[in-house]
């Protein structure tokens, strides 16, 4: 595990600190930069510090990657916000969001370093998921541009699901390392594919299809492809089944055809997706502007400010990646992509060094999960996929998008922790 990562974080600092300078003169804006930007820095460099003394052989140079996506974010929500009728307070918004992460991750580190007892708590970790997921079809959930994905709790909006597919995996993992032997071990085969007995696999299937089912019915395509894909992935790392993935596959076909056909929400996107110019004016809009922003960046970009990112409806949100590359360019892109690459890799070599399957399944659903939604958002504002209309890890706002990845990140660090100690006894013999 790293040991040292003074240096990167002080440079994901510096580079959050030369984009609010930057904002400084091409928005002629004088006093909120600063205060973001100041606020920004304090609140994640102490955060640091603190890690760093509570878990000193934990993999740090994940709080460096977290410090400059977070960071970009923050300048990018404030440079597409500033003087905007409406969401001119965004950017603050955003900053007691990532003030309320950080205090996430600071009680997972404080509290959660024996993460193991974790697992005795699986089945409540899967009954909190479906719980949350649940809430959206109470009065307290309600519809945005056609997914019922929001809880409202008094002055405070949410999405529940950001937080269910944490505990999902917390299910998963201490499932499936516990049965991991009997459900790769099969006796029985349905067309020439061998099955497990339906007493293992059943509780898997069941908690899969429960909260894959609801998310359906909001229509959260986004969150519904995570929660479907990070399970079958975690499974087929369990078992080291092929057949598993063969048959995933073959299920999610039938069910994404079977959406498209029963939800409008579903075939305006797919139909938007394969022909924007069909209606370049209303559904079309949104991703056209994208791919226009995207071109217009070139290599170099237009420059911090200077591009028309604005044009694109929840740029802020969905679309953040679009203004980023249009002002950024492809080299600002590439660079902020490169960061998510290397906080997977990072997430990888901590499922590798992980001494127990439970620990192994657990960093690997989570990197697992923060990987797809990337490739997914990413996908979508490129038109590569079908827009989905979830957020980019850290950088897009979003409240609970923020403070599910602080929680994600603060996992991960509790796992590392204790490979690292682990690896720090091998040397010492």
């Amino acid at each position: 595990m790293t040991q040292r990562a003074t240096t990167p974080m002080i440079l994901a600092l510096l580079v959050s600190t030369l984009g609010f300078a930057t904002l400084i003169f091409v928005q002629e804006a004088t006093s909120p930069p600063l205060i973001y930007g100041a606020y920004y820095a304090g609140t994640l460099f102490a955060l640091y510090l603190a890690v760093r003394v509570i878990l000193p052989h934990s993999d740090v140079l994940l709080l460096p990657i977290v410090t400059l996506l977070t960071g970009i974010g923050l300048v990018m929500i404030f440079r597409l916000t500033y003087d905007v009728e409406g969401v001119e307070n965004l950017a603050i918004t955003q900053a007691v969001w990532i003030l309320i992460g950080s205090g996430a991750m600071l009680l997972i580190v404080l509290f959660f370093r024996n993460y193991e007892r974790l697992f005795d708590y699986k089945y409540l970790f899967a009954l909190a998921a479906v719980v949350l997921i649940c809430l959206t079809f109470t009065p307290l959930g309600y519809e945005v541009n056609g997914a019922r994905l929001w809880v409202r709790l008094g002055p405070v909006n949410f999405q529940p699901s950001e937080f269910a597919r944490i505990a999902l995996i917390v299910f998963y993992a201490g499932y499936l390392a516990e049965k991991r032997d009997l459900l790769a071990a099969t006796s029985r085969s349905v067309l020439g594919v061998q099955i497990p007995s339906p007493k293992y696999f059943g509780p898997v299937a069941l908690v899969w299809a429960v909260s894959l089912g609801l998310l359906v019915f909001e229509r959260d395509l986004g969150s519904s492809l995570l929660f479907f894909a990070v399970p079958l992935l975690m499974l087929y790392v369990a078992t080291g089944r092929l057949a598993y993935v063969i048959i995933g596959g073959l299920m999610f076909s039938g069910g994404a055809f079977a959406t498209y056909l029963l939800f409008d929400h579903v075939r305006v996107r797919v139909q938007t997706w394969l022909d924007p110019w069909q209606n370049p004016d209303a559904e079309g809009f949104q991703i056209l502007q994208s791919i226009f922003n995207i071109a217009d960046g070139g290599i170099t970009g237009t420059g911090l400010g200077a591009g028309f990112a604005q044009t694109i409806p929840e740029v802020h949100t969905d679309f953040i990646f679009s203004a980023i590359a249009s002002e950024l360019g492809l080299l600002g892109a590439t660079a902020v992509l490169l960061a998510f690459l290397v906080f997977v890799y990072r997430g990888i070599k901590i499922t590798l060094l992980a001494g127990d399957d439970a620990s192994k399944l657990l960093a690997f659903g989570l990197t697992t999960m923060f990987a797809l939604q990337t490739l997914i958002i990413v996908g979508g504002v490129t038109r590569l996929i079908p827009l989905t209309g979830i957020t980019l890890p850290f950088v897009s706002y979003g409240g609970s998008s923020v403070v599910g990845n602080f929680i994600l990140t603060g996992l991960l660090l509790v796992v590392s922790e204790k490979a690292g100690r682990r690896e720090l006894g091998k040397e010492a013999k």
